[in-house]
């Protein structure tokens, strides 16, 4: 009878959806077009050279990295220092967005590692990797840009302890779901090669070179891991891995693409001129409105930064950019909406809360000195 109830109002909230839908409206026209625009935008530029590779690295986490591995060095019992240390820098070598980064954070979930380090390894994957590191110094500035490397980190840190200390999560007595791993007959050369390969790809799509040269280094990339699966590999090790990305797949993308094209139907109701007066002055209110303004938007590698480069020379402030840069590619509606599939509503809630904050503190502190 529930069911039956919930399909009940289900087709009846979307009558009235469509029923009700100002068609005739230009800006909802415009919302409309936005959205499948940013969806066009995301299919062309990130899907097949960034989120694709992310799925089939995610994968063969999933299959080849050892859950006492992960345990060792990710996981609720590991040393905070080491555990933390590393997972606030491990984004660094990848130019990966708020959702790339969603399959990698689901993988080592997966395999064990603790609420806090993972927590830690998603908002800095993003946030600090080397292409949007140097790109941010070479267009806005170095102060704002190692600004941005140092609150990173430590805000990154900072919010995973918050959400171990929130949520204290214990490993140990089975709250976690952690697959045991198969044993695999691949030697650790091969396996390292296999991943260097592919975690190049996210690499090279990150650099600013000749689109030529970039796309023939992915392609030789690409036939050194499929080389490797082809020639290395078992069928049933193939299997596996392509199983395991498929999970992800299906879990991951579907949301990704309902979450950027809300992004993009909404951009058009922005009151742009208005968020520019607000954030013109390094207050509370002009940094939280960056803040959230960044959480919610979705911003794709790098083009984080020419939107920025725009409002600064609007007059916005450089405490409120800097808010801006740190919620801005961390969170984004679609990944927020990933995450909740991940880590739940109370999860994620919390986790959005705590990046929105933090960064608005980190925004007003920078904002004083500059």
């Amino acid at each position: 009878m529930k069911k039956e109830l919930n399909i009940f109002i289900l087709l009846t909230g979307l009558f009235l959806v469509f029923y009700f839908m100002p068609v005739e409206s230009s800006l909802f026209t415009g919302a409309i077009l936005s959205g499948f625009g940013l969806l066009n935008e995301y299919a062309r530029e990130h899907v097949l050279t960034c989120l694709l590779p992310a799925f089939f690295i995610a994968g063969a986490i999933s299959v080849f990295i050892k859950k006492d591995f992960i345990l060792r060095y990710l996981g609720g019992q590991a040393k905070k220092a080491v555990s933390y240390s590393l997972a606030s820098v491990s984004g660094t070598i990848l130019a990966v967005c708020s959702c790339t980064i969603l399959p990698l954070f689901a993988s080592i979930r997966k395999r064990g590692a603790g609420l806090g380090p993972a927590i830690t390894f998603l908002f800095s994957g993003p946030a600090i990797n080397i292409a949007a590191i140097f790109l941010t110094m070479s267009v806005l500035g170095y102060e704002i840009g190692l600004a941005r490397i140092i609150f990173a980190i430590l805000l990154s840190i900072i919010v995973g302890l918050s959400m171990q200390a929130i949520f204290r999560e214990k490993t140990e007595k089975g709250d976690l779901f952690v697959e045991e791993s198969k044993d695999i007959a691949v030697s650790k050369k091969t396996l390292i090669t296999f991943f260097v390969a592919m975690i190049g790809v996210l690499v090279v799509n990150g650099l600013q070179i000749d689109k030529a040269i970039k796309y023939l280094l992915i392609i030789l990339l690409v036939i050194i891991t499929a080389s490797i699966v082809i020639f290395k590999f078992r069928k049933e090790t193939s299997r596996e891995w392509l199983k395991e990305t498929w999970n992800f797949t299906k879990m991951l993308l579907p949301i990704l693409f309902i979450g950027v094209f809300i992004a993009g139907f909404i951009m058009p109701f922005l009151p742009q001129s208005l968020i520019e007066r607000i954030v013109g002055a390094n207050t509370i209110s002009g940094n939280l409105t960056a803040s959230v303004f960044g959480a919610f938007m979705y911003f794709s590698t790098l083009t984080e930064i020419p939107i920025l480069q725009a409002l600064i020379a609007k007059g916005m402030s450089q405490g409120p950019a800097l808010a801006l840069l740190l919620a801005g590619p961390s969170l984004s509606l679609p990944n927020m909406l990933v995450i909740r599939k991940v880590l739940g509503n109370k999860k994620t809630a919390v986790y959005v809360l705590l990046v929105i904050f933090y960064s608005a503190i980190a925004g007003l502190i920078f904002g004083s000195f500059v």
